[in-house]
């Protein structure tokens, strides 16, 4: 069997194995190589559901111009930040690719030309975080852009042709954050979980609008006033959101866990979509 049959032999899965879809908060790049509570929930959420047969990241760091997809054997691990100490910078996540996943998101992707990308690897959206979900770095892993120039209903549409991956062993992760504000951050206040009372109620109004399955307000953000201006000053965090709950399955049931605000003006939510009892 050829490795792109692997993820379309779906008559082999089980209903039951419908894998979750995920959004991460992934918070600061430290929090590679810290131990905290965000860390401790990464890792016992991954212990609630098998190993995946590949996983496929949508990171708030990769903004393109057109979508692209991961398609190289090996993707590098790419330090797309600075001013952090030496230790984060020497942090290697040797996951490989897939070619053949890459391939089937071309195929199911109507609504967007997917082009296929040998350069750029895996960003720290990604390996910060699945680093301690999967440290032994040996489940696939392949990257999809987002194209900044397409409106929230865009990414939406995309990750809804992109459901039926969790019907193939695939496991979804979006990495960004709800709130991300670093310019109104309270440094002294790093390692507190505090939120200020706009990142606090923008956190709890997105919770609101996805428990409700209000998309158009998910959709909107950008008129619903200055406490969103602050929240979500620039949408790369906050777009990956949707592509986590365009995967939603009508059996789905929703759930949060990191979720707490820190140093202010970040929150660590993350969202969990599970159609399987088995899995929670």
């Amino acid at each position: 069997m050829e490795q792109r049959e692997i993820f379309m032999d779906t008559d082999k899965i089980q209903k039951s194995e419908i894998f979750p879809s995920l959004f991460l908060g992934h918070g600061s790049p430290m929090n590679a190589i810290e131990e905290n509570e965000f860390v401790e929930g990464l890792r016992n959420v991954s212990k609630t559901f098998p190993e995946p047969k590949a996983i496929l990241v949508i990171s708030a760091h990769w903004l393109t111009d057109g979508t692209f997809v991961t398609a190289m054997e090996n993707p590098p691990t790419i330090h797309d930040f600075g001013g952090f100490p030496k230790a984060l910078f020497e942090v290697q996540y040797p996951a490989p690719g897939s070619p053949s996943l890459a391939k089937e998101i071309q195929s199911l992707v109507k609504s967007q030309s997917v082009q296929l990308d040998y350069d750029w690897g895996l960003d720290h959206g990604t390996w910060s975080v699945l680093k301690h979900m999967y440290p032994k770095a040996n489940v696939p892993i392949v990257q999809l852009s987002m194209d900044y120039k397409l409106p929230p209903e865009r990414h939406f549409e995309i990750a809804k042709e992109l459901s039926p991956l969790r019907e193939q062993g695939v496991l979804i992760v979006a990495s960004g954050n709800i709130v991300h504000n670093l310019r109104m951050v309270a440094w002294d206040r790093l390692t507190e979980s505090y939120g200020f009372d706009w990142a606090l109620s923008v956190n709890q109004k997105v919770k609101d609008w996805i428990l409700s399955g209000d998309t158009q307000s998910l959709f909107s953000i950008r008129n619903k006033g200055k406490e969103f201006e602050w929240a979500i000053p620039t949408t790369e965090h906050y777009l990956p959101l949707l592509y986590t709950i365009g995967t939603q399955f009508p059996s789905d049931k929703i759930s949060f866990f990191n979720d707490k605000p820190v140093a202010g003006a970040l929150t660590m939510t993350s969202v969990r979509l599970d159609s399987n009892p088995l899995f929670n």
